[in-house]
């Protein structure tokens, strides 16, 4: 299989369901995994169905000899493709620096190169005995960030 035309594929049929593709992987053995995020809302079934379909309409799985799995991005996942920054504006992050800092923050802003982050931190206050929480908006370049994953909060 030729891994850019089953990315141009899948390209289309996400498009056409209103979703983006996040990954491709192609194994030496061809198993194939397909990773898509809806622009709004949540990856359904259907979503996966219609991607499993535009793919085996495109590769004969007789003559090629594949395997295929079609997912969402999920939960998990840390961010690979700018759509998902894009999607994530306004909402939690899990954001994990290299050498092991970690943040959870409201994902401000986003360019290819850096993000914006509002977060509140514990500080010391000129003047206070006691640490006061301290709202704070800072850019931080994506050379800085090894992942973003949403960040889940149970209430």
């Amino acid at each position: 299989m030729d891994k850019e035309q089953v990315i141009r594929v899948a390209r289309e049929a996400a498009a056409a369901r209103g979703c983006f593709l996040v990954e491709v992987v192609l194994s030496a053995e061809n198993d194939l995994e397909i990773v898509i995020e809806k622009t709004e809302g949540s990856v359904d079934w259907d979503d996966c169905a219609a991607m499993d379909k535009a793919i085996h309409e495109a590769f004969d799985q007789d003559v090629e000899d594949y395997a295929l799995t079609v997912s969402s991005a999920g939960l998990d996942r840390p961010f690979k493709v700018f759509a998902q920054f894009e999607k994530a504006l306004g909402q939690k992050v899990d954001v994990k620096f290299k050498g092991g800092r970690r943040l959870v923050a409201t994902l401000e802003e986003a360019t290819p190169e850096s993000v914006t982050l509002r977060f509140v931190a514990l500080e010391a206050v000129e003047g206070k005995k006691k640490k006061e929480k301290v709202e704070h908006c800072d850019r931080f370049p994506l050379t800085e960030i090894n992942s973003v994953t949403p960040y889940i909060e149970f209430k």
